[in-house]
């Protein structure tokens, strides 16, 4: 445990740079006084780990001085090859990159790893798409990582769900969710996420900005998409399901599934029972719930109702024939 704790102080420093005792005491949850114990070992070690005192001080290592990828555990050097996707990084433009680096990354380990990380990487692998979606590369991909990486400013055409607009935005981050990438962005001080498929048009405009010291891209988006949806559902339909039409409900989101799940459903002896979902707008709730079937039964509200009624006879005027 401790050598474990060692290293991770050592990886801590050589990649941040100067870290007080009291950061690396909450990360790595233990006191202050066993980073200084931990420190005195380093140190006795022979690595060259020294304080620097004051309102800005902490632990640090010699200039120039590093070590080499030899501190990595066996499941850790799993989880690294386990971890890598291709696809993304060759859309990126980093395909080769990526490659080269995984090469560097095996030779670097012990002989007895090598094979342990070659099955992994040939047993396991990650695709992020959604089902019969057509790999479909933004166009502009590149061009956004090469900004959100130099942190300039960029002028897009953007179009919305309601309107195309020119903007200049300060894009900090990429995000690849169900194989389509997203750009988080800054704008005009708020922080928005946008479609990478959406954007009509780009144009660097040679301006820099400053990121936010304190933004955290992860924690952003897991935020954002917990906000995002918490605020797209704005009721509830109740509705009578058949057990396949449960099934079709629950397929609609994670929202409407953990609703469901959370229910004590008493079917009839037809195997169909009454309860309410979460739906977002009343027009886009009646394209899902009618896009389900005959496996579901829209009860409530009369609005909601009266929409999928509206849908099935366009439908069923569509498909009329010889006038029946």
């Amino acid at each position: 445990m401790r050598a474990s704790r060692l290293l991770t102080i050592l990886m801590i420093l050589q990649t941040r740079g100067r870290t007080s005792a009291d950061r690396l005491a909450e990360e790595l949850e233990v006191s202050v006084r066993t980073v200084y114990r931990d420190i005195d070992q380093l140190s006795a070690a022979g690595v060259p780990v020294y304080a620097e005192t004051g309102r800005n001080g902490g632990f640090a290592l010699l200039d120039g001085w590093k070590t080499r990828l030899n501190g990595l555990t066996a499941p850790e050097a799993r989880a690294l090859f386990f971890s890598g996707l291709p696809g993304p990084a060759g859309e990126l433009g980093l395909g080769d990159e990526a490659a080269q680096a995984e090469l560097k990354l095996l030779a670097a380990l012990p002989a007895d790893w090598q094979a342990e990380a070659r099955r992994m990487s040939s047993r396991f692998h990650l695709d992020p798409r959604g089902w019969f979606q057509p790999g479909y590369k933004p166009e502009f991909l590149k061009l956004v990582a090469e900004a959100v990486w130099s942190e300039t400013r960029i002028a897009i055409r953007y179009e919305s769900w309601t309107d195309t607009r020119d903007r200049v935005i300060e894009p900090l981050g990429l995000v690849l969710k169900g194989g389509i990438w997203y750009v988080v962005a800054q704008r005009e001080g708020n922080i928005r996420t946008y479609r990478l498929s959406q954007i009509q048009a780009l144009g660097p405009t040679g301006e820099t900005f400053t990121r936010p010291k304190d933004f955290d891209l992860p924690s952003h988006w897991v935020e954002a998409t917990r906000q995002f949806e918490r605020d797209i559902y704005v009721g509830t339909a109740r509705v009578r399901a058949s057990e396949r039409g449960r099934r079709k409900l629950r397929d609609l989101s994670d929202t409407v599934r953990q609703a469901i799940e959370a229910l004590t459903v008493t079917p009839d002896a037809d195997g169909w029972a009454e309860f309410d979902v979460p739906i977002e707008e009343i027009g886009w709730a009646s394209h899902e719930l009618t896009r389900i079937g005959g496996d579901v039964e829209v009860l409530g509200p009369p609005e909601l109702r009266a929409r999928v009624v509206q849908n099935v006879l366009t439908m069923a005027r569509l498909y009329r024939v010889n006038g029946t």
